[in-house]
């Protein structure tokens, strides 16, 4: 079936649709992919009823169980009456499913729009729901899904970025260097943070992954969440300068602390966390660049301006991790 190279060479429209119909469903031909890289993921028409969402899972990626994990604190989520979107079960409360080599998921069609976190009453309300979701997060830990730290974002990303020849020979010991000198600040901002509870996460909180409706937010991609400390799930919603950046935190922890406790300390990850998922995203290109959808994606991933601008880019969040942390009141 599929394989390493082309993970997804398989998976036709038809097979997609055959899929579907396996369980159950009346397919009316309408199939439209959606914006995925990581995985397959198509919005499916139905005959008579309405179009479901299914996602076909990159081979070798996740095991069962860490699919199923997150497909159970969604879940755990969505009992405890929070705004997000299960799987939906099929015969002895299936989630995953596997068909033609390919394991598969089906989530109803959830509508909303990319919210613009531009005012006070919005980063409130997204603040309660993330307060929301880490208080259940917080519970008890994933077994089977990762952690977010500094060797699995970081150390990890850059060996393998060094090792597989991704950095244009006259820039490696450029890169070398400055992600030497970022993960030593990193380091230290970690230090300075101190202990701090890891939990579970949606880990991939950027507003791409929240849908917005009258009745307020809801995510809708779950397949990073994992272990790590809250701020995780924070820093993406901030943007601007640092004024900026400080008043747009005030207003989410105004939110966020009328359900669950906000370790202040964790402040001193805010660019340390930045930073490495930088580099980590780097890393995750150039892991998939045998995948045809991601040089046709990324086609500037491998010229000498891309790395000349994550070297000028890890030099800005340096200076950032040298700075004092934003602060709230």
């Amino acid at each position: 079936m599929s394989n390493n190279l082309t993970p997804f060479s398989e998976l036709s429209p038809d097979l997609v649709l055959s899929a579907l119909e396996s369980l159950g469903y009346v397919c009316d031909g309408h199939l439209l992919a959606l914006n995925s890289y990581e995985n397959r993921v198509y919005q499916i028409g139905l005959d008579q009823s309405p179009s479901v969402i299914a996602k076909f899972y990159r081979p070798n990626r996740w095991t069962d169980a860490a699919i199923l994990e997150e497909h159970q604190f969604i879940q755990e989520l969505a009992d405890n009456e929070i705004p997000v979107v299960p799987a939906i079960k099929f015969n002895n409360e299936q989630t995953l499913i596997e068909r033609h080599g390919f394991r598969f998921s089906v989530f109803p069609k959830q509508g909303g729009r990319v919210p613009e976190l531009d005012n006070a009453e919005k980063l409130e309300w997204m603040g309660r729901f993330l307060g929301r979701i880490h208080a259940i997060g917080a519970l008890k830990p994933f077994k089977n899904r990762p952690t977010l730290n500094i060797t699995t974002f970081g150390t990890k990303s850059i060996d393998y970025l060094l090792a597989n020849h991704c950095i244009p020979n006259e820039l490696k010991n450029t890169y070398q260097g400055v992600t030497n000198h970022a993960m030593t600040c990193i380091k230290n901002c970690f230090t300075r943070a101190g202990q701090f509870n890891s939990i579970r996460l949606h880990g991939d909180c950027y507003p791409g992954n929240i849908l917005w409706t009258d009745f307020g937010p809801h995510f809708v991609d779950f397949d990073d969440c994992r272990m790590g400390p809250a701020t995780q799930d924070l820093w993406m919603l901030l943007s601007g300068d640092r004024d900026e950046m400080t008043q747009q935190l005030e207003h989410l922890l105004t939110g966020y602390q009328t359900f669950f406790n906000f370790n202040t300390r964790e402040l001193h990850l805010l660019e340390a966390l930045r930073t490495l998922r930088l580099i980590h995203y780097s890393a995750w290109i150039a892991k998939r660049w045998n995948d045809p959808a991601f040089p046709m994606a990324f086609p500037w991933f491998n010229s000498a301006r891309y790395w000349q601008d994550r070297i000028i880019e890890l030099r800005e969040q340096i200076a950032l991790m040298e700075e004092p942390p934003l602060t709230v009141v």
